[in-house]
């Protein structure tokens, strides 16, 4: 009969007291500001209903088209609206940012999805992509979010994204 082992696993050697040193105390803290912003119509009655839940550390916007009320920004700059509220440069919408979640269901918010992933970029803020829909009804939004989506989701589903602000902790 073999004696048995006097080695400890790797599991309980890492519970055990002497260990404990290494372990991370710190809570994880909730993104400090999200931003969703929704590029077409059909992804803003998604943001709307979002947005009705509550959220302690997103701001919800729309693109509209990509332009103010009397047509683009200075120097051609995006303005976002915030829904149901005024038109505001993105610069000032990414302003203490921490995560940008893009919203979209067809081509149409291309050249703006563009400009948000090129300054999120420049800025360092994470930003995930959803295109909501069957098929690919947004494939010009997909094209134009790759280069700069840390996360990319292509759903029919939108309680997914539901859940990805949940997992973001917005």
């Amino acid at each position: 009969m073999a004696a048995a082992s006097t080695y400890l696993s790797e599991c309980a050697r890492a519970t055990a007291p002497g260990e404990s040193r290494f372990r991370i105390r710190a809570a994880i803290a909730p993104a400090r500001a999200a931003r969703v912003i929704a590029l077409d119509e059909r992804a803003e009655g998604v943001a709307n209903r979002l947005a009705g839940r509550g959220w302690r550390h997103a701001r919800f916007y729309t693109n509209r088209s990509g332009r103010g009320p009397d047509g683009p920004g200075p120097s051609g700059e995006l303005l976002l609206r915030e829904l149901d509220g005024p038109f505001v440069r993105l610069e000032e919408v990414l302003t203490d940012t921490d995560v940008v979640v893009v919203l979209a269901t067809e081509d149409g918010g291309r050249a703006a999805a563009s400009a948000i992933g090129r300054l999120c970029g420049r800025k360092g803020i994470t930003t995930a992509g959803v295109v909501l829909g069957d098929g690919f009804e947004a494939g010009d939004a997909v094209a134009a979010l790759r280069p700069y989506a840390r996360v990319l989701l292509l759903s029919a589903d939108e309680s997914d994204v539901f859940e990805l602000l949940t997992a973001l902790r917005v």
